[in-house]
């Protein structure tokens, strides 16, 4: 079997129904509509989203961070039209601190099983994760709503006084300074923190552990300069060959828990299936 094959296999015998059905809409003719419908179960009637749509929140309350794993998705079907889209921002705009941006994760996190990282004080500030992100991608698809401006002036102020970001802080900037608008203002500060970001990056593909790889911060072309053709072919081949035995990928971090492992081995294989894509490295339908 080919290396689609292989991995729909993979998704067939341990993924969630969501991520069955992105791969079948991305790489299978598959409806795009019953991703859609599949994902709106994941949204309560705040707007934000729970259920567990980010593996690690296991609980079914609203928490910022899968607003941006539920964008992704969005962005992957071009589906920024969504009713599900407006209703986040709402949301997002009642849990926004008041310097704009939304924090990493809110109190309310305490009441639900998770992950030990998922901690905080009990009045947490704006957070560049997910607050840039997702300022990001509203920007890519052009989405207006009354949230994204104070958070757009939140990330580039938070943006201005970073001198050295934790991984997950160079990533968030990365995909904002790439998904801005303000393209002058994004490359001027790119210049200033690319060695820094770079810092953060593992060009080892052989690196164990929690680290980040050149493919996290890209996972499709990027317009700004931050790693070489060379680097990114490495890191393909690198990925192609860590295709498991029964066809999948995971996650290099910490599975808690049983069922996580299986929820994010098919999150990351169609993540992965996707930037293999977006280089080539897989046939475009």
């Amino acid at each position: 079997m080919d290396v689609l094959d292989r991995a729909e296999n993979y998704l067939h015998l341990n993924a969630r129904l969501l991520d069955r059905l992105r791969f079948a809409a991305l790489f299978r003719d598959g409806d795009p509509r019953r991703v859609l419908d599949t994902l709106r179960c994941y949204q309560n009637l705040d707007g934000g989203f729970g259920h567990a749509l980010e593996p690690d929140l296991r609980g079914p309350g609203s928490q910022p961070e899968p607003v941006e794993v539920a964008f992704w998705i969005l962005d992957e079907l071009d589906a920024f039209d969504s009713p599900m889209v407006p209703a986040a921002c709402g949301y997002l705009a009642r849990v926004t601190t008041s310097d704009g941006g939304v924090p990493f994760v809110l109190p309310s996190v305490r009441n639900d099983p998770r992950a030990p990282w998922w901690q905080t004080g009990d009045d947490p500030p704006g957070s560049l994760v997910p607050t840039a992100s997702i300022a990001g991608l509203l920007h890519k698809h052009r989405v207006t709503h009354p949230w994204l401006a104070p958070a757009t002036a939140f990330c580039w102020s938070a943006i201005a006084a970073v001198t050295q970001p934790s991984p997950y802080e160079a990533r968030a900037i990365v995909t904002f300074l790439d998904l801005t608008p303000e393209r002058d203002r994004a490359e001027r500060e790119f210049a200033r923190l690319r060695e820094a970001i770079l810092a953060t990056v593992a060009f080892d593909p052989d690196t164990p552990g929690a680290v980040h790889f050149p493919l996290d911060f890209a996972p499709a072309p990027l317009r700004l300069p931050l790693f070489g053709e060379d680097v990114l072919d490495r890191h393909l081949d690198a990925l192609l060959a860590r295709q498991s035995a029964d066809g999948g990928w995971n996650g290099n971090w910490q599975m808690w828990t049983p069922l996580v492992e299986h929820e994010w081995g098919g999150y990351v294989t169609v993540h992965t299936l996707r930037t293999l894509r977006a280089y080539g490295r897989l046939p475009s339908s």
